[in-house]
């Protein structure tokens, strides 16, 4: 069984906001599988998908984004998921808006959300997909940056790094995150 997290904040007023991309990707996943997260457990929605390459649980955390790993941790224990079967997507500002970085391991880089997993879990060493906001324009806080929503430059570029996560997710589903990583940070160099 894998997991799919996509971590951001619960609520009407951080939809389509920069930290809210993990949200987005989730939500997509759920529309393209026709898998609506109607399902309510340890303060997360998900979704269980049945995939010809075995079951997936789609969710998003309602923690709020600094409590994440107090979602992530419990709904593991209950299903039995190993942290190998995890990917969590989420928001990063040392890439480019757009850009996405696959990685097996690292530190939170200053990630709140990754913080709490981080703290929840015990490691550092789970699958995840860094999307690309970019940082704040010189005088604005990062925290309000970070809970704006995209500007209309960036609507394209973020719908596309929305398209290659959710394929990215797919081709894990049946091959090593390793390959994965390979083949879609490869991509970004081109």
């Amino acid at each position: 069984m894998k997991l799919i997290i996509g971590l951001g904040n619960p609520g009407k007023q951080y939809d389509y906001t920069r930290h809210n991309i993990g949200f987005e990707c989730i939500d997509a996943l759920s529309k393209k599988w026709d898998a609506p997260l109607n399902q309510m457990k340890f303060n997360g929605m998900y979704a269980t998908v049945h995939r010809p390459e075995g079951k997936v649980i789609l969710l998003k955390p309602l923690t709020y984004m600094n409590l994440s790993g107090e979602s992530v941790r419990p709904l593991m224990d209950y299903f039995d998921i190993d942290i190998e079967d995890i990917i969590v997507i989420y928001d990063d500002l040392d890439l480019e808006t757009g850009k996405l970085r696959l990685r097996q391991k690292g530190s939170a880089g200053g990630h709140n959300g990754i913080k709490s997993l981080i703290h929840h879990l015990g490691t550092q060493e789970f699958n995840r997909i860094r999307v690309g906001i970019s940082r704040p324009p010189a005088g604005m806080k990062v925290v309000d940056y970070v809970l704006a929503k995209f500007s209309k430059e960036d609507e394209l570029a973020i719908e596309q790094a929305i398209e290659k996560t959710v394929s990215a997710v797919e081709a894990s589903l049946s091959k090593k995150f390793l390959d994965v990583m390979s083949e879609y940070n490869g991509l970004q160099q081109k």
